[in-house]
């Protein structure tokens, strides 16, 4: 056995429990390894042909290589390549899946032979490029989120929309189900459709129906004119029933048959219309509770959730509070607010604390009401509203002081406990005694960053 050939079989170990792929080859092309992820990310090199780099048409490294080095400034590359580290990103195409890689590649001497080897290094950034993607439709549908129970909700939602499927989005009041629904017909294949909105809650029960579904003229005391109603207006397109809950029982059966059958009689009219309409609904109320207890159909509610979708309280999106009260600060500057403001530490420990029964509709109102109050160009605690200033903090934190020197210590202990974790904060928070949303909470307070772990 050769030295390079031990020095390989002694380094395997190593390699094969390691998340790159790694390849190791002759200046001639001739492979000399490659450890078991290689051939996780590369299924062709399972083929028993494969014995140099050209066996892989589907990955032409040293065409790959040689464009990035030219990338990179090596204007002779081609005659005289210098064997420099060079790093590019390559799409390969698998069956029915793309896998998104980024490959290092370049000539090494190995301590074990006086020839140079070419190494190639290959990291699979799929479920990364997949996460920029959420990212970047989060942005765009409107929704300011870096957390990943919320980042999880807008990647299904980007998978059923270009269905026709009926959608039940339930959440507590301003968490932000309107926008959703709004992000949903913009992503749907209706999106040059209609979109129409009917607030279930601010209509008189009296109303409704006509609301829903028109009248003719003289259908009732005050019907002075025919009008159409929301199903007609939203034909073809999408119709957002807000606070389903609040339609009145004795209108779910006629609800049901327009839901279901797309087709319904405007009040005082035997003339059945027929629409084409996708319904999504949204609650803030257990829906399911509402129907074993009798207030709202059975048939109905299945219709309306053929795909429930809950979305999660800012109280569990604690890393979400700082990003939202930089966004809706910068939101009124450009609306006209002083734009040299200065929140305090202690202002925004207590917004961090703060339960949000509100949710994000009461985090927007707070932060005006705290940039209205400032004082000296500096928003503190006296600034925020009454709730907030009178709230006592979250058990876990009624003895966490806002000091330098606390937070200092407090610092060290979460990041060190990260570190042990491996980055998991499920783990890191069991260490500290603490629960997960606690340790969001102080990694935000404490500006914890992932580049400090």
């Amino acid at each position: 056995m050769s030295k390079i050939e031990q020095f390989l079989e002694a380094l395997e170990p190593i390699l094969n429990h390691v998340d790159d792929g790694v390849l190791i080859a002759e200046q001639n092309d001739d492979v000399l390894y490659y450890n078991s992820r290689f051939k996780e990310l590369i299924p062709l090199v399972q083929s028993t042909s494969f014995r140099t780099l050209h066996d892989l048409p589907s990955l032409n490294l040293k065409k790959l290589s040689l464009r990035a080095a030219l990338d990179a400034g090596e204007e002779d590359a081609a005659s005289r390549p210098s064997g420099s580290f060079v790093e590019f990103d390559h799409t390969m195409d698998l069956n029915d899946s793309t896998r998104h890689l980024h490959i290092r590649s370049g000539l090494m001497q190995l301590p074990c032979s006086n020839d140079l080897m070419r190494v190639v290094m290959i990291r699979d950034r799929t479920e990364h490029k997949k996460l920029e993607a959420v990212l970047a439709h989060a942005e765009t549908s409107g929704l300011i989120t870096n957390d990943s129970h919320m980042l999880e909700v807008i990647a299904k939602l980007e998978q059923i929309a270009p269905s026709q499927a009926f959608i039940l989005l339930q959440g507590e009041s301003g968490t932000g189900k309107t926008q959703l629904a709004r992000y949903l017909h913009q992503q749907s294949t209706r999106a040059n459709k209609p979109y129409v909105e009917v607030n279930c809650a601010a209509i008189p029960h009296s109303l409704i129906e006509s609301e829903l579904f028109g009248h003719v003229k003289g259908a009732f005391t005050g019907a002075h004119k025919h009008r159409e109603g929301r199903f007609q207006s939203a034909n073809g397109g999408t119709l957002f029933l807000d606070e389903i809950s609040e339609v009145p029982l004795e209108l779910q059966a006629k609800l049901l048959r327009a839901v279901q059958d797309q087709k319904f009689e405007m009040v005082g009219s035997d003339e059945t219309i027929k629409v084409d309409v996708r319904i999504i609904s949204a609650t803030n109320r257990n829906l399911r509770k509402e129907v074993d207890e009798g207030g709202f159909r059975a048939d109905l509610f299945y219709r309306l959730a053929v795909i429930p979708v809950h979305i999660p309280p800012l109280r569990e999106r604690p890393g979400d509070i700082s990003l939202l009260i930089k966004h809706f600060n910068d939101q009124l500057v450009q609306r006209g607010y002083a734009d040299n403001l200065v929140w305090h530490n202690e202002a925004l420990g207590k917004m961090l604390d703060y339960e949000w029964p509100g949710n994000v509709r009461e985090l927007r109102n707070a932060v005006e009401h705290g940039m209205i109050c400032a004082k000296k160009n500096t928003v503190t605690v006296a600034s925020l509203p009454q709730d907030i200033n009178n709230s006592t903090q979250h058990p876990s934190l009624m003895n966490t002081s806002y000091s330098i020197a606390d937070n200092t210590e407090q610092r060290e202990k979460i990041i060190n406990a990260l570190r042990e974790a491996k980055g998991n904060k499920a783990d890191a928070a069991e260490h500290l005694g603490i629960n997960r949303t606690t340790l969001w909470r102080r990694i935000q307070r404490l500006g914890i960053a992932e580049k400090d772990v």
